[in-house]
């Protein structure tokens, strides 16, 4: 298989595709259900699915009352069951089914593993409900306690107990658990040990009929499980064909991951579907490792991994390229949905206020000095600073904005910076920079002060150097505090001038907070009634501004000098930081995530209100690129500057480079790892 075709198969990046079915059932008819079962099966298969799961009691159908007792059912339940197993031979997915099957006397709800041949295992219901509408301890003993057990299908012996996990011997992280139904809805679910015992997909066959509202409390209930086990949680409800005569069914099935719904089925259906999405396990064994809560959890539980028999079983991986059935949002930092993207900006700007207002009741100081180049960042820096003073209850004047413009400032910028200074009421001011530059640059020799158009790093660093000396002094001057306005994503790839510059503050609300959500902060501030009109109206020319430093004059066809086009486009430096930052990914993983999430600018949802002109793709070979730039700059070039940042608000998860928080790395590390992981395993 060549580099390409294994980098674009789901399996060499750590997904498992799973799929959650509802089969239309036929009343305690086992042959029709196995029949049914078989067809699901079989589209499972073609669709390229590693795990299928299927409703509690499916074979048989649930809502049957004393059927279940009836010894010819119970045959022919374990006839089909041995059935499935011949004929799964040659179908890829590993198969849960549900059915009734009696053991020593005693008959017990059961979830059913099967894959290749193979009856991999048997899991009893532990918990059985016997209140209002449920009766199932007439029928059914509880599976609770029973462990280390076994059960015979003809000539196969096969684990059975509560105290099994299913393991694929050649496909890295493929662990699953399962319970049923009200093994959820309990106090201590059987997949809380299962968890901590290892299995990172946790199955649930329900039937759980219907009644108003009860399909939220599955829903939360499935979400809360996937997030306090880190695990992702499959669920499947019983649907068309149960009997009508005391209850309804939904045919509810979900799948969820870390809390976030991946896919679900119509409620409702009239026939069989399944809905169907990549798990990605890789990164919940990584939050795992990540989260010592959990693993303490593991410890202070007895070391569940002690009391669990783990089943393994060859699943024979395809490592075929079936595309990726899984959302990946361009923007991790900004969410697609309207009222979600609200709800984050009103948080995360709360939250930048609600910083600011401590440090200022903190330090006791009633002004703060703020640098405004009419650019996104120090344009939203200056906002919060405005709301921050309003519930302080301290007047906007006390704000000193200082625009300071330099060789390369735009009057556009330079008209954008005083609109706003003047419509929020600040005390505005401009300090001409270049004077003083000219004549550092004069005292170091350099080819500018010649008359030279020599426009390197000194040329730039000496201009932003400038205005930070500038600001600090006029702290010290007018005893005020020094606001800074470098964001996140600066602060990753090092496009900041360290110490006596832009990388320095006395207080920093923007340093925990992405360039891509910044522009969104900025609208929303804009557009949500947070300022005056004429401020909204500024602050919308603000985001129609092309990203950039403005310290190198505009070359000879009038082109400013571009940030972009020196460190990479901000949405994929964004997206890289996310996924290496907050999970700790591998380079070609997430140059497999960034592939599917830009390379069809048509395909997927984009952010509200994002303008159509600026909805950008990119191939593989402009990712790959861009991520190598990403890795160098992160991991060698500029940790140093991490190292010293000021103090600022952690605002989104995954969000924060300060070394008192999220990130702590050497000042004098190496990226060659990442690279060459990059280069080996990315075509």
């Amino acid at each position: 298989m060549t580099n390409a075709a294994r980098f674009a198969a789901i399996h060499q990046h750590g997904f498992v595709r799973v799929a959650v079915c509802t089969p239309r059932v036929s009343v305690g008819d086992p042959s029709a259900n196995a029949a049914e079962t078989l067809a699901l099966f079989r589209s499972g298969h073609d669709s390229g699915v590693d795990l299928m799961l299927f409703p509690e009691l499916g074979l048989s159908a649930y809502a049957i009352d004393d059927l279940l007792l009836q010894d010819a059912l119970l045959q022919q339940v374990r006839d089909e069951i041995v059935g499935l197993a011949a004929a799964s031979i040659d179908l890829a997915p590993v198969l849960l089914v549900g059915a009734p099957l009696p053991h020593n006397g005693r008959v017990y709800n059961c979830a059913v593993a099967i894959s290749r041949g193979r009856i991999l295992g048997v899991i009893p219901k532990s918990f059985l409900p016997n209140y209002r509408e449920y009766y199932e301890n007439r029928w059914f003993a509880p599976g609770a306690g029973v462990t280390g057990l076994e059960m015979r299908f003809g000539e196969q012996i096969v684990p059975f107990g509560t105290d099994v996990i299913f393991e694929a011997e050649d496909l890295p992280d493929f662990t699953f658990h399962a319970e049923l139904c009200e093994d959820m809805w309990s106090a201590t679910p059987p997949s809380s040990q299962a968890a901590l015992a290892g299995a990172l997909i946790l199955c649930n066959l329900s039937a759980s009929n219907i009644v108003v509202g009860k399909a939220d409390d599955r829903a939360l209930l499935c979400a809360s499980q996937s997030i306090r086990c880190q695990a992702a949680y499959l669920y499947s409800a019983a649907g068309p064909g149960e009997s009508t005569t005391d209850l309804a069914w939904d045919g509810q099935a979900t799948i969820h991951e870390l809390g976030v719904l991946l896919d679900q089925t119509t409620r409702f259906p009239q026939n069989s579907q399944l809905a169907i999405a990549d798990i990605d396990v890789e990164r919940l064994r990584l939050e795992r490792m990540r989260t010592a809560t959990f693993n303490n959890a593991a410890v202070a539980a007895g070391h569940p991994e002690r009391h669990f028999r783990r089943i393994r079983f060859s699943h024979h991986p395809h490592y075929e390229d079936v595309g990726l059935r899984r959302k990946i949002d361009r923007f991790p930092f900004v969410p697609n949905d309207p009222t979600r993207l609200d709800r984050d900006c009103y948080e995360a700007f709360n939250i930048q206020v609600q910083g600011l207002v401590k440090r200022l009741r903190a330090t006791k100081v009633r002004s703060i000095v703020i640098g405004v180049s009419g650019g996104l960042d120090s344009t939203h820096a200056l906002v919060v600073a405005a709301k921050a003073f309003d519930a302080l209850e301290l007047p906007r004047a006390n704000i000193l904005a200082f625009t300071l413009p330099g060789f390369a400032t735009s009057d556009a910028t330079k008209a954008n910076a005083w609109a706003l200074m003047n419509a929020l009421g600040v005390t505005g001011e401009e300090i001409d920079i270049r004077p003083s530059a000219r004549r550092m640059l004069e005292d170091l020799g350099h080819p500018f002060a010649k008359g030279e158009p020599t426009y390197d790093v000194t040329f730039e660093n000496v201009q932003a150097g400038l205005r930070t000396d500038y600001l600090f002094r006029l702290a010290n001057q007018r005893n005020g505090l020094v606001l800074g306005t470098g964001d996140l994503s600066e602060l990753a790839l090092g496009w900041c001038t360290y110490g006596v510059g832009d990388q320095m503050s006395h207080y920093n609300v923007n340093g925990s907070v992405a360039k891509t959500l910044i522009q969104h902060l900025v609208r929303w501030a804009a557009t949500s009634g947070q300022f005056e009109a004429q401020a909204s109206q500024t602050l919308l020319e603000v985001l129609a501004t092309d990203i950039s430093p403005e310290l190198i004059p505009a070359d000879e066809v009038g082109a400013l000098q571009s940030t972009e086009a020196k460190v990479g486009p901000y949405e994929l430096q964004d997206f890289n930081l996310y996924y290496i930052t907050r999970f700790g990914l591998r380079p070609s993983k997430v140059a497999f995530l960034a592939w599917h999430a830009w390379r069809d600018a048509k395909a997927g949802d984009w952010p509200p209100n994002f303008p159509v002109a600026a909805r950008n793709s990119y191939d593989l070979s402009q990712i790959k690129g861009w991520l190598a730039t990403f890795l160098y700059r992160f991991f060698e070039l500029s940790q140093f500057k991490r190292s010293a940042m000021p103090n600022g608000p952690k605002v989104v998860s995954g969000g924060s480079l300060s070394p008192r928080g999220d990130w702590r790395a050497p000042s004098d590390g190496s990226a060659h790892l990442w690279l060459n992981q990059l280069e080996a395993d990315v075509p």
